[in-house]
């Protein structure tokens, strides 16, 4: 969509926020800290994977074959990238296989590499998700289903290119292991021609997005300020919210309170907007959502909260609006209350312990990440990679495709993700979907789920040995 962190607490990472705003690297630095989901330095997660004596690698490897092939999982978005690299990279035997990226907590990344290790084989060597939260369970003394890469794996001047705190997700005990691969910082995007001829004033605050929706019920009805039909929703509104839903506060500790005032004045809010018709509670990448006919809802898109993907993923890919439309504006907040947004995935890149060809696999990584367009086409994403993020950022620029420089912004809300909102070893969005979008679908408010929520939020944690803490 965890950045901030979607595996650890990362804290530490946004302690320097203020110094990334001051970096040369501008747009980069900060932005990417922010997002991903992203992070601060420690993960939920064990001990460091074991160190073969022999290895050069940190780590216990197979018998390395620099001919073998590789075999990596991505997901669609991602399926360019991997065909990008193998027409750049011909000499290289590639096996690409597409999954679900984990999206929407699906998390099959963890239970086929459960398989994996009971049947002794079958591991991709290098992996996509779109969540971040492998290195709290790849890690554990055990598994080694994840090779380090801060151990001789990757040079550090590689490692050393990302946004700062980026990486902290994939950070457990000091090892890193995984790559961001995009930021996911949340902005609101909204359709400048639109706005200008309504004569509506783009909102700052949550308080003048909520009247401007109700305005808008009843002046343009039919056309949407927002949605709230994916398992993401939590991370566009209740994290920018500051709701304490998912404090991960340790290794295994966690808070939640989802009667805290800021999750209740949230909840009320997203049940006001879809009572009132103005939130679509369609699943964003749907048929139905997508459909552009006059009474479509992809067709009457005011305004959407939502990460800096968006922008290549929704807009150009899913509603195909022209060129010139949609603008982006700062992330929303509440009025008095600090200017913190929330964070939408922005996915990783993992490499196996167990492949045969660690050199390529690094390769490979390297590549797909420090690239900022593949065939000519932009990554869609905002990479986390400062020097591809620099090429991305004037490209997108040039294109023209936005109304307004969409830089400022986005590098604002890179550095105002919320630090309280974490991810331990179980799935936000998968406990959202089950609880949330469930009872939405019977016609149950989202303040009347907020108990519920809390609970099964509880009971996962629990299930995992989490301490959990309710205030």
């Amino acid at each position: 969509m965890e950045r901030r962190s979607r595996v650890c607490r990362m804290v530490n990472a946004f302690r320097s926020r203020r110094a990334m705003r001051r970096a040369t690297v501008g747009v980069m630095a900060a932005g990417l800290l922010a997002v991903a989901a992203c992070s601060g330095g420690q993960s939920v997660g064990g001990a460091s994977a074991t160190s073969g004596s022999n290895s050069p690698y940190g780590f216990t490897t197979a018998k390395q074959n620099s001919s073998a092939a590789l075999t990596v999982w991505v997901d669609s978005t991602r399926l360019p990238f991997a065909q990008a690299y193998q027409k750049a990279h011909p000499n290289v035997k590639l096996n690409i296989v597409t999954y679900d990226g984990d999206a929407n907590g699906s998390n099959t990344f963890k239970t086929k590499m459960s398989l994996y290790d009971r049947a002794g084989s079958g591991w991709p060597d290098v992996t996509f998700t779109a969540d971040d939260n492998a290195a709290s369970w790849g890690s554990l003394q055990g598994t080694g289903a994840l090779a380090p890469l801060n151990k001789g794996l990757a040079p550090p001047s590689f490692l050393n290119g990302f946004a700062t705190g980026s990486l902290g997700v994939c950070t457990v005990n000091g090892v890193t292991y995984c790559v961001r691969s995009d930021l996911a910082q949340v902005v609101l995007w909204y359709n400048k021609t639109l706005m200008q001829k309504f004569g509506y004033t783009v909102p700052t605050t949550w308080e003048q997005y909520e009247q401007l929706a109700d305005k808008v019920a009843v002046q343009h009805p039919g056309y949407i300020v927002g949605t709230a039909g994916d398992a993401w929703t939590p991370e566009i509104y209740m994290w920018a919210s500051q709701c304490p839903a998912n404090d991960i506060t340790g290794a295994k500790s966690l808070t939640v309170n989802t009667s805290n005032p800021n999750c209740l004045k949230m909840a009320k809010l997203l049940d006001n907007t879809i009572a009132n018709k103005t939130m679509s509670t369609l699943s964003l990448f749907g048929p139905d959502f997508s459909k552009a006919e006059a009474n479509g809802e992809g067709g009457k898109v005011l305004m959407l909260p939502g990460p800096a993907w968006y922008g290549g993923s929704v807009l150009q890919g899913t509603l195909k609006a022209p060129k010139g439309e949609f603008a982006v504006a700062a992330p929303l907040h509440w009025a008095g209350q600090p200017e913190v947004t929330g964070d939408v995935g922005g996915g990783a890149w993992w490499i196996s312990s167990h492949s045969a060809n660690l050199k390529a696999a690094e390769n490979f990584i390297q590549w797909v990440t420090s690239t900022d367009s593949y065939d000519g086409t932009l990554n869609p994403g905002y990479p986390a990679y400062v020097p591809a993020a620099e090429k991305w950022a004037q490209a997108t620029q040039a294109t023209g495709y936005y109304a307004g420089n969409i830089v400022a912004p986005i590098e604002q809300a890179a550095s105002d993700v919320w630090t309280g909102w974490g991810s331990g070893a179980f799935s936000q969005e998968a406990v959202w979907a089950k609880v949330v979008l469930s009872g939405m679908a019977q016609g149950k408010t989202i303040e009347s789920l907020l108990p519920a929520w809390q609970t099964e939020i509880q009971n996962e944690a629990q299930v995992l040995g989490y301490t959990v803490t309710t205030q």
